[in-house]
This record gives C-alpha cells, structure tokens and sequence, in this order.
C-alpha cells in the first residue's frame, strides 16, 4: 500500500516555495522520496529554503523566476527540463493576499492579484504541460483556497481569483487527461501563515474562525501535506478535476 504513495525517482516544481505552505509541501513531497526545484522570486530565498531542505536529507535545487514574466517562466521550466531532468509534478503555490473594500481596491491592486493567484498558474502549469502531454503522464496540483467556494468582506481579488482557480482546475482536466495527466486542487481553509497574520492577531475574528470551524482551530501548513502527497501519487491515478479542501470541516456546515 505504502507504495502507492512513494514519490522516489519523481522531480516535483513547486512555485512560491520558500516559506509558508509552498515550503511545508516542498518538504513533504521531499520527504515522500521527490526531488523538488524550490521557487521564490528571490534567488537568496529559494536557495535558503533549498539549503535547508537539502539539510534535512531532501534532495533539492534553487531556482528562481518570477512567476507573472511569461518568458522567465518559459526560460526557466526548459532549464529544469534540461538540466534536472522531466518535471513529473508540478504544484502551482505562488500567491498573495489584498485586503481592503472592494468599493476602494485600485485597478493596478486587482490586476497584480489575479497576475499572480491565476494568470501564473496558467502560465506555469501550460509551459509544464507542454513537456507532459508528449510524454503521457504528470500531476498538476494547483493551490486554490476555501474561499474558491465562499467569499469573505474585503478579499474581492483574491476569492475571485481562487474561484477562477477552480475553474481553470476543471479546464486543464478536460483537456489534458485525454492526454494521461491528473490536474487536481487543494482549497486550504484557515492555515496560519504570512497572509493570515492580520487575521491571527484579530481576537474577534479568532474567536469566530475557532467557533466556526468544527475542528475548532486554525490548521497547521504541515496538515496539508498528505493531500499534496496523494494527488502527486499513484494513489490518485484517477482522481481528475477536483478541489481538495482541507478546512477542519468549515465548508460542511452554516
């Protein structure tokens, strides 16, 4: 059984991985026997998250590039090809949050939002597909959120965009499962991490998210590692187009 889920000989991509989940998921597919290509913006961060990884019996490579600059993204996907070897998963993570009311968002905020939660992961997950279809075989994993289902006051860019996720999700399975891939998503509810920190810090909202949520806590990044581990796996070899949500339950009920 445990073989289903072994990652061994498989090199996983995995975008905006240099701190927060991004880096909680690097570890884990890791440490289930993947080589995995750290990514940040910042060469100094994705290679501080690699050292630390590598540190901890992973095998693992650095590299660098923008996620919303199409050519860096082409120019860096043929550099792992070339010189990794073939991206057999790739997890698309790289994200940001906005907060303010919709009545006050500037165009240029909304833009730079969708740029990086959506735009990037057409852009990533199209530039790797076109080395996965001639091969017949790859997982994608995109990261959408809870608020792919549900939206909340002040975070209009980012539910919007976690929504089209979904959809875009749906469209890259209809597309290319013909074609031997698995493209799933994974919805985090509440996880404490860089984009939460103004919420963790609001008692009142705390209070709420703890008494909301049957679980009765926020999650911890390291919870979310065995669904990016079974979507990356054998054991999902027929799991297609579907949202993952790993919310301590915040979606079951009202």
């Amino acid at each position: 059984m445990s073989a289903l889920f072994d990652l061994t000989g498989r090199i996983a991509l995995v975008t905006g991985s240099s701190r927060g989940i991004g880096l909680a998921l690097a570890r884990g597919l890791g440490h289930a026997g993947a080589k995995v290509i750290v990514n940040a913006r910042s060469a100094e961060a994705a290679e501080a998250a690699a050292a630390a990884l590598a540190a901890e019996g992973i095998a693992t490579v650095a590299r660098a590039f923008d996620v919303t600059d199409r050519q860096a993204v082409v120019d860096a996907i043929s550099w792992c090809e070339a010189e990794i070897g073939p991206i057999d998963i790739l997890v698309n993570n790289a994200g940001i949050q906005h907060r303010e009311p919709l009545l006050e968002i500037d165009e240029a905020d909304w833009r730079r939002v969708m740029d990086i939660n959506l735009d990037a992961v057409f852009r990533v997950g199209r530039e790797v597909a076109r080395y996965m279809v001639p091969r017949g075989r790859g997982k994608i994993v995109n990261i959408a959120s809870l608020l792919t289902a549900a939206a909340r006051p002040t975070v209009a860019p980012y539910a919007t965009a976690k929504g089209a996720v979904k959809m875009l999700t749906q469209a890259m399975c209809v597309e290319w499962a013909p074609l031997g891939l698995q493209v799933n998503a994974i919805g985090p509810g509440f996880f404490k991490t860089d984009l939460n920190v103004a919420l963790a810090a609001n008692e009142e909202f705390d209070t709420w998210l703890r008494r909301r949520t049957p679980a009765g806590r926020w999650g911890e990044v390291e919870e979310l590692v065995g669904a990016a581990v079974f979507l990356a796996s054998d054991a999902a070899g027929f799991v297609n187009g579907h949202v993952l949500y790993v919310d301590g339950g915040l979606l079951a009920g009202l």
